[in-house]
């Protein structure tokens, strides 16, 4: 990732560059495909690409860059306040939301993480990256078998994924990966601290992680139901749409503060929720 100037117009923009120098056929396909997603989505909090070219041997995406930096940086500097991070759940989960009901298609991004999601501070504008794993489900197709291989980022991972559940994946699986980072922004911990792969497909699979209430006692257990229930392993047991999730991050945040957050313009009204 690369930080540059278009030259025609001066516009800042990112460069996103494969890191092989001969990259195989399959990797420029999905490469492809990634570029054709994000050109084919009218989501403000979606990332927006304006080209993808042929440099020597292989491709390059030029995206957007609106100044920001990913949530992960910002973990590592400094804790969010309760309102700070109520702020930026409603506005990661509006995002989400609308990605699952992109007519007409829904995009399951399958790899929702801090890494993943960048803000700015300064504006405000928060939008969601990264759609080189993302699926487009039709309206008739709304599930997907499990991939042959793992996909995505581990320690985020819905237990679906993994290979050892034995049953399909759909929206939901994102969900999982949202509480996941919700945990995080909370407690500056992962749900789980094990570092081998299959100890951590385990921990999905079979373990609970302590809430985070009980990890930072400034968190209100309200906050902390919503990502407990936000991971918890099937899809049954999770919340059922983003539209859900809001309702009731506003019922501990928007209500209380009159804070009304538009995904679509990015812009925070004062208004009721």
């Amino acid at each position: 990732m690369y930080r540059g100037i278009r030259k025609q117009d001066g516009q800042p923009v990112i460069l996103k560059v494969l890191k092989q120098d001969y990259p195989a056929p399959r990797e420029l396909t999905r490469y492809k495909q990634e570029y054709s997603r994000l050109r084919g989505l009218n989501i403000h909090g979606a990332i927006e690409a304006y080209d993808l070219q042929l440099v020597k041997n292989t491709l390059v995406m030029i995206l957007e860059d609106f100044g920001g930096s990913s949530l992960q940086s910002a973990i590592g500097e400094r804790q969010f306040t309760l309102s700070e991070f109520l702020d930026l759940a409603i506005r990661i989960t509006e995002i989400l939301g609308e990605l699952h009901k992109a007519a007409p298609t829904q995009i399951v991004h399958k790899d929702i993480n801090p890494a993943n999601i960048v803000f700015n501070s300064t504006t405000g504008e928060l939008k969601i990256i990264d759609f080189g794993i993302a699926t487009i489900l039709s309206r008739s197709n709304t599930s997907l078998k499990n991939p042959a291989v793992l996909e995505g980022t581990l320690p985020y991972m819905s237990p679906e994924p993994t290979g050892r559940m034995n049953r399909s994946l759909d929206y939901r699986t994102d969900f999982y990966s949202l509480g996941a980072t919700f945990y995080q922004l909370l407690t500056h911990q992962l749900p789980f601290a094990a570092t081998d792969a299959m100890e951590l497909v385990h921990c999905h699979i079979a373990k609970q992680p302590l809430p985070p209430h009980e990890l930072n006692r400034d968190i209100p257990q309200a906050v902390s139901a919503i990502v407990m229930k936000l991971l918890a392993k099937t899809a049954e047991e999770r919340y059922q749409s983003a539209s859900g999730i809001k309702a009731d991050l506003c019922e501990m945040f928007g209500c209380k503060q009159g804070i009304l957050v538009t995904a679509q313009t990015g812009i925070i009204s004062r208004g009721t929720v």
